[in-house]
């Protein structure tokens, strides 16, 4: 008798084991189902600098990842001023890259181009702007490529 005593106690031992570990399991699978979605569109880009005249032949002298939302973070030394640009242009490269009307450089052709690649407030970006020669450049390339 003292065997079927010592037998059940093990078997309700393994039964409410079971049972506990079958709660946490059912407890955890909702939780890793549940994903946050952010109430703003994402903004993360890659950010180049290269010497030559196009992005596809230039040789990339540096590269940065610029994340404006939901949280500005990357490797770009002023995040926060890229973003702010880049909110302040909507986003638009071509303001940002221009060069201001009351810049004088010389005509020497040694061109450099800039890239970004990647989201823009849940838009697509694919942008490449070609300077002609440095003095262009550090005129028309504003806190977002300045790095």
């Amino acid at each position: 008798m003292r065997y079927i005593t010592g037998g059940i106690a093990l078997g309700a031992a393994l039964a409410l084991g079971g049972l506990a570990a079958a709660g946490t399991a059912a407890n955890a699978a909702p939780a890793q189902a549940a994903q946050t979605q952010s109430l703003y569109a994402p903004s993360a880009l890659v950010l180049t600098v290269g010497q030559g005249d196009e992005a596809a032949t230039a040789n990339v002298q540096r590269a940065v990842t610029l994340t404006c939302m939901p949280k500005p973070a990357g490797t770009h030394p002023d995040v926060r001023g890229a973003c702010a640009q880049l909110r302040l242009t909507d986003g638009d490269f071509d303001q940002i890259t221009k060069i201001k009307s009351d810049t004088f450089c010389t005509k020497e052709w040694n061109p450099s181009v800039v890239t970004a690649i990647g989201v823009w407030e849940g838009k697509r970006v694919n942008y490449e702007h070609t300077f002609a020669n440095p003095c262009e450049a550090k005129a028309g390339k504003g806190t977002v490529f300045e790095f």
